[in-house]
């Protein structure tokens, strides 16, 4: 069998405009040599198993055809069947759906719940387009993808730009060409479809449970903490609330696309979004000073949460960044040049892959849910939720206390890497 060593692949942190999936290897590549990974267990993990590249055709409401492009990566499944989001997006590409099934493959690992990794998209602007095109893609997509995905096979879930709406249609489509009804082949669905209840704030509150222990494990008291928020979308508004009601910390700055606003003595988290409904933006919000989205990353605050944009802290801003936690709410906000910055300032980041976990917890208890035909509590949602979290912090804060040249991201990534590749070692793969 022909395999590739781990010092043949890609690892050049200097390298500018990296695409997402190299990237993605490259932190594998890392991870593994900490581990000393055996060489035929990283050539196979550095590739997805499958993915497929579809074209949909669409009557628009001018009459018009349109042709689509389409992906769906199913990345690895080791584990247990593939799990990740579908995203519309103008700008998506394969190297970004590659990059996502990889890490959603770390991801659910690393939870340890019994899935894979997948992910998928479709290149187009929903913004642009009718409530009838959207639905005729989002069907036609399923149509293209049926025979790839199922309960036990492939379980898609709201991403970028789509919807409860969005899965619902797709949900529909795939039970018209069964047959039969089978909700849980699509999670994140409304809850009059087999949807689960917390799964609207899953993400954020999943990282308010982490930042909870990482505060422990700081010597951090969160009701005395301050709290800048980078991205005031559905993560980030949901991360000022909870942090605030459950936690007692201060939200002293918020930020959205247009710019971002800072009052030293707190805002209220709910009222910022009130006013953000009504005008777009968080911006000119009374009684708070108006800041750009560069100035907030480097306030002195206790917690610093990115929910927005990839690569936003970087190595020119990161020896100016002050908080104490980073939770990485959003896919990929801080680079690899910059993490090697914060490791030697001693801010614990808390990676992507960990921090934002709870939305695909709660789609896998979604799913549950759905294969037993059964229907759980928010409160039982919550508690299985924060159970697991926490887990997921402590597994990641023992390999990072166990090595000394090791920050959370690769501890995380070990810990994940481990599981997997001891399951595959337990299967006889490869034959």
């Amino acid at each position: 069998m022909s395999t590739s060593n781990p010092k043949d692949l890609p690892l050049d942190d200097s390298q500018e405009n990296i695409n997402p999936f190299t990237q993605a290897q490259n932190q594998l590549a890392k991870a593994a040599r900490i581990i000393n990974l055996d060489p035929d267990i990283l050539a196979i993990l550095s590739q997805p198993e499958r993915e497929l590249h579809v074209s949909l055709p669409i009557r628009m409401d001018d009459g018009t055809v349109k042709v689509f492009k389409g992906f769906r990566v199913q990345y690895n499944s080791t584990r247990g069947p593939y799990k990740g989001g579908i995203r519309f997006h103008p700008q998506e590409t394969i190297f970004t759906i590659r990059a996502l099934a990889a890490w959603m493959t770390w991801k659910t690992a690393l939870l340890d719940l019994p899935l894979g990794g997948g992910k998928g998209g479709i290149i187009c602007d929903p913004k642009s387009m009718s409530t009838g095109e959207l639905e005729r893609l989002s069907r036609s997509y399923v149509r293209h993808v049926w025979q790839m995905i199922g309960p036990n096979q492939d379980i898609p879930a709201p991403d970028v730009y789509t919807t409860p709406q969005i899965m619902a249609w797709m949900m529909d489509e795939y039970v018209r060409i069964q047959g039969k009804f089978l909700p849980g082949v699509i999670t994140g669905k409304p809850l009059n479809l087999g949807g689960s209840p917390g799964r609207d704030d899953a993400t954020a509150r999943g990282g308010v449970f982490v930042v909870r222990e990482a505060a422990k494990f700081k010597g951090l008291e969160l009701s005395e903490a301050t709290v800048a928020i980078q991205g005031y979308g559905n993560a980030g508004s949901y991360a000022a609330i909870l942090m605030e009601e459950l936690m007692h910390s201060k939200i002293v700055a918020v930020s959205d696309s247009q710019g971002g606003i800072f009052n030293g003595d707190g805002l209220d988290p709910q009222a910022v979004l009130k006013h953000k409904q009504k005008t777009g933006s968080v911006i000119d919000f009374p009684g708070a000073e108006n800041l750009t989205n560069e100035e907030l990353l480097e306030l002195d605050v206790d917690i610093l949460i990115p929910s927005g944009l990839e690569d936003v802290i970087t190595e020119k801003n990161a020896a100016n960044i002050k908080a104490k936690i980073i939770l990485e709410l959003a896919n990929g906000p801080t680079t690899l040049e910059a993490d090697e910055i914060l490791v030697q300032k001693d801010v614990l980041v808390i990676p992507d892959f960990l921090a934002n976990a709870g939305g695909v917890t709660v789609s896998y208890f979604e799913l549950v849910q759905n294969l037993n035909y059964d229907n759980w509590t928010t409160g039982q949602i919550h508690r299985k939720l924060d159970s697991k979290m926490s887990k997921a912090f402590y597994d990641a804060l023992e390999v990072y206390e166990e090595f000394d040249n090791v920050d959370m991201r690769m501890a995380a990534y070990i810990v994940a890497i481990r599981r997997i590749a001891g399951t595959m070692q337990l299967r006889g793969l490869p034959l």
